[in-house]
């Protein structure tokens, strides 16, 4: 009966199609609506309890905050929609198998292994996020800011509860995720406005003109902690535009972006910039300052708004957790053909866990962020141009499908050296990590032109050489 039961589940599992290795066909195209509420879910999400909290702990002032974060998150917006959206529709395709069109395979298995792990630890900050709340009824002993391990049996257990939860929606594939998604939304986005509203009495605001100097002088105070470096408008204003730079520079989204019905919907990512990354950040900054010193989300949410508080860290660590372990198991599943979606999630699912047990990786958050969108960020250019470009300069699109070849040096050659310059520019010139990706994509760009004109003339002439020969 078991056995019968599993091959059942299997089965069923089985017939879920993501259309990994192929295009979405239009009958599967999805509208605004889902649009919406995913990217509205996914980044009024875990995160922003943490990012608006280092934000403070980073001593930004708050004209700063409030124009970087305008600037920064338009900016991201745009990204999406005259980036990534224009490369998605026009392919319906995965990143992963895109890029294996482009690379070739030996090439794509390095860069989709590298982006599964980069998306594996986001994933995990937020499971790590959701059982900072989860454990609060059962008196589970908190990591603190300077944890690296796991501090307690309890905390894993947790950790592994929170994890098999997000796992299974991400088996669920694409529908549900948004799904989900769409339905925790408004009640996610009412709690944290309604809590950073609830502690605004403590911080000396009683009436809507005693916030501006409450905001510039106990909250956004252009103070730093201790050991920490200041935050200007322009850390805020890069931070806003590349935190996602793996998503939207980097083309991740194509993943999400596929299913839509056309480019103009990567306008949708609005929903959350704008409710997610501005309001929720300033939210979570709100909080953290009328927290007297606690650091762990599930306790500033409890602190400020009860079992509600508590209970949205939970759903805002799902919504972004879900659709970055669904991400993952794309880019794992290009690496591993031979495996069925579902069990290749479940492996995601696994390792996003075990990853979540190690509170460091929160706490460390905002150079993460930073470090993985800019690991990623020279493939995505190498796809924008390859997809949108390309033949209007003459070069042959998809030139590792084209030439049957496994490792299209072009593109590697380009990825190494452009994060290679961008680190000489931070050592040598100081440039902090916030700053590196908008000249590592014009470095991107210039190299990936280049060195395609370079392979490509060579492959000719190695084509009429071959020719020859045989005349």
């Amino acid at each position: 009966m078991a056995q019968n039961f599993l091959q059942r589940l299997d089965s069923r599992l089985v017939s879920i199609d993501e259309y990994e290795r192929e295009p979405v066909p239009e009958k599967q195209l999805k509208g605004w609506r889902g649009f919406l509420g995913m990217y509205a879910g996914e980044h009024t999400a875990g995160t922003e309890f943490v990012i608006g909290a280092l934000f403070v702990a980073h001593g930004v002032s708050a004209v700063d905050l409030i124009w970087g974060l305008l600037v920064g998150n338009l900016l991201a917006v745009l990204s999406w929609a005259f980036l990534c959206a224009p490369v998605a529709v026009k392919t319906k395709l995965t990143l992963y198998w895109q890029l294996k069109k482009i690379c070739g395979g030996n090439l794509a298995t390095l860069y989709n292994i590298v982006n599964a792990i980069m998306f594996c630890f986001l994933a995990g900050a937020m499971i790590t996020v959701a059982a900072t709340a989860v454990g609060l009824p059962f008196n589970i002993p908190m990591p603190g800011l300077d944890d690296w391990v796991p501090t307690s049996v309890g905390w894993v257990v947790t950790v592994f509860a929170v994890g098999t939860v997000i796992t299974i929606v991400a088996i669920a594939g694409y529908e549900y995720v948004a799904r989900f998604a769409n339905i925790s939304f408004p009640w996610m986005f009412l709690v944290f406005m309604a809590a950073a509203i609830a502690v605004l009495p403590g911080l000396g605001v009683h009436s809507v003109s005693d916030f501006w100097p409450a905001a510039k002088e106990r909250i956004w105070t252009g103070v730093p902690v201790e050991g920490l470096t200041q935050f200007t408008f322009w850390h805020v204003m890069f931070f806003a535009w590349f935190a996602n730079m793996a998503m939207h520079i980097g083309m991740s989204d194509m993943s999400i972006l596929r299913f839509a019905e056309n480019w103009k919907m990567g306008f949708s990512s609005a929903a959350g910039m704008f409710f997610g990354h501005f309001l929720a950040w300033i939210a979570s900054g709100i909080l953290m300052a009328a927290a007297a010193g606690a650091v762990a989300p599930g306790v500033i949410a409890f602190n400020s708004a009860g079992i509600a508080g508590a209970i949205c860290v939970v759903i805002a660590g799902w919504t972004t957790a879900n659709p970055t372990i669904y991400r993952a198991g794309l880019a794992f599943q290009a690496v591993t053909p031979d495996w069925k979606r579902w069990k290749v999630t479940l492996f995601t699912g696994l390792l996003t866990t075990v990853i979540a047990c190690f509170p460091a990786l929160v706490m460390n958050l905002l150079d993460f962020v930073a470090l993985y969108g800019l690991v990623l960020m020279p493939m995505g250019a190498v796809v924008f141009l390859d997809v949108m470009y390309f033949k209007k300069l003459n070069l042959i699109s998809n030139y590792a499908d084209e030439r049957g070849i496994k490792f299209n040096w072009a593109a590697g050659l380009t990825w190494f050296l452009t994060l290679t310059m961008c680190l000489f520019i931070n050592i040598y010139f100081g440039v902090e990590i916030f700053f590196l990706g908008l000249p590592g994509w014009f470095i991107a760009v210039i190299l990936y032109i280049g060195f395609s004109f370079l392979l490509q003339k060579q492959g000719v002439r190695q084509k009429d050489e071959r020719k020859a020969q045989s005349l």
